[in-house]
């Protein structure tokens, strides 16, 4: 197994499009997120992925604080603002984008698909990446679509009828198999 065939797979998978920040003693941070995910409903906990050389993991370890904005669909540029590659801003610019302060004081996307804030539960090193599982203490939903990620580019996440193809071409390819 190398790294390049493990990555290349990965693009294939979906995944959620967030931005976690923080803020606190340690400062306010901001960085894109794919890897998020429900741990519990009771407690409500979930947990972060984030490359332990990254600043927003020591900043979330001093702060004790996170909160995960999943995106919308129109979002796109504040992903691509908070991962480093703006199209117009500085990178990591929270002027990209309308904040609200949260309970816990972590700043809170205007317009999420997702809002959830987090007080630190635990940390697990793991490979090259912090684990950080949050307890959950507030969260909401908005009337947008989630943003999504796959084959390296946004996508956008649409309803399926049950039983039908997604193109014609897989309709195909079902019918063939079905024989």
């Amino acid at each position: 197994m190398t790294q390049t065939s493990f990555l290349s797979a990965m693009s294939a998978a979906v995944a959620s499009v967030n931005v976690v920040t923080t803020d606190g003693a340690m400062g306010r941070f901001g960085l894109t997120v794919s890897s998020m995910a429900s741990v519990s409903a009771s407690p409500p906990m979930l947990l972060i992925c984030i490359d332990r050389r990254s600043p927003l993991v020591r900043a979330i370890a001093g702060n004790r604080v996170f909160a995960v904005n999943a995106l919308g669909v129109r979002q796109a540029p504040v992903a691509d603002t908070f991962a480093g590659r703006p199209q117009s801003r500085e990178a990591y610019d929270f002027d990209v984008a309308t904040w609200e302060r949260g309970g816990t004081g972590v700043p809170l996307l205007i317009g999420a698909a997702a809002r959830f804030e987090c007080l630190v539960a635990s940390t697990v090193e793991a490979g090259s990446h912090t684990i950080m599982i949050g307890e959950v203490m507030a969260s909401d939903r908005h009337g947008v679509r989630a943003l999504a990620y796959s084959r390296r580019e946004y996508v956008r996440p649409v309803p399926l009828r049950p039983g039908a193809p997604l193109t014609r071409r897989e309709g195909r390819r079902h019918a063939v198999r079905a024989r």
